[in-house]
């Protein structure tokens, strides 16, 4: 059986991080400006803002990812969660939203909030399993590809 470990984001995984984001992005929408912001300088748009990156590494390799945005004075929003097509269905997506959640109530949060699209069916049930509600259906002004705004009261 694999063991999966968790780590924080460091810089040797920073290739695995963008590309994991944008095989499921470019698989059912396109690269927006914020895609290519939160990706590609992930230290100044996640980590220098008090937010944090989560890799699940399978024997050294990092095969998901999510990271944790501050978003207002008691939040977070969890984006750019990925998890390689090979790992999918191996409960690596619930691992995720566990250890995020998790680190969102040790640092006080209220809530934690994300985007995403209906089309994503998978998605949306993983984040209704884990108590997030929908608050918003419709466009988004950050995101074309957004439908959906859904939060989570801790």
């Amino acid at each position: 059986m694999t063991s999966f470990t968790i780590e924080l984001y460091s810089p040797k995984y920073h290739d695995a991080y963008v590309e994991l984001n944008k095989e499921w992005i470019q698989k059912y929408f396109r690269l927006e400006e914020m895609d290519l912001l939160q990706l590609n300088q992930a230290k100044e748009m996640i980590l220098d803002k008090g937010g944090e990156i989560f890799v699940i590494l399978d024997q050294g390799k990092a095969v998901a990812t999510c990271a944790m945005i501050p978003h207002g004075d008691h939040g977070y929003e969890l984006a750019k969660m990925a998890v390689s097509p090979v790992y999918r269905g191996k409960g690596l997506g619930d691992l995720l939203m566990e250890t995020a959640i998790s680190w969102a109530r040790q640092k006080k949060a209220h809530e934690v909030i994300l985007l995403s699209n209906t089309v994503l069916e998978p998605a949306i049930s993983l984040y209704k399993k884990h108590g997030f509600v929908t608050t918003h259906l419709g466009s988004h002004p950050d995101y074309e590809r957004c439908n959906i705004e859904m939060k989570l009261s801790l």
